[in-house]
């Protein structure tokens, strides 16, 4: 890999598919993606996805500040992820439009915030991207343009 960041929506599905790619290369435990914690600050800027109304006049915030910048891993056909009870409303919303993607376990640590997720991705790269940048955008609420960074390959 020679770039480990990318901001437009096509670039991070490739980093993405990169990303995994190499990750399977080396043989490593897993991949992490971290969001830039810039994103964080404009997530309550940015129109909904569906354009009905703002990120500010819905129902839900921009990222919990308790749980920090909003991470993925992959790793061994899995995902994993940390999110806020209402954020895995969001999650298993998203995984619903994507069938080869299942929760496979909840663990809710009494010692931390939040809710840890495990969920089974038997894919390949490219759906497997495809699935993490809606997980980013619709869970975590990110405007379209978010960076995201290969921290750990």
């Amino acid at each position: 890999m020679t770039r480990f960041d990318a901001a437009d929506p096509a670039d991070r599905r490739k980093l993405y598919v990169d990303a995994i790619t190499a990750h399977r290369q080396r043989g490593s435990g897993f991949v992490t993606l971290e969001v830039d914690d810039g994103a964080l600050a404009t997530a309550d800027d940015e129109p909904a996805i569906d354009g009905s109304e703002s990120a500010t006049d819905s129902e839900h915030d921009a990222p919990d500040s308790e749980l920090g910048a909003p991470w993925i891993q992959f790793g061994d056909g899995l995902i994993n992820l940390d999110c806020t009870d209402t954020e895995l409303e969001s999650l298993k919303s998203v995984l619903g439009e994507f069938p080869a993607f299942k929760i496979d376990e909840i663990r809710r640590p009494d010692d931390a915030e939040g809710i840890n997720v495990h969920v089974s991705a038997k894919a390949d790269p490219n759906r497997i991207a495809q699935c993490l940048d809606a997980i980013f955008r619709r869970v975590y609420e990110l405007p379209s343009e978010f960076r995201v960074w290969v921290v750990e390959l």
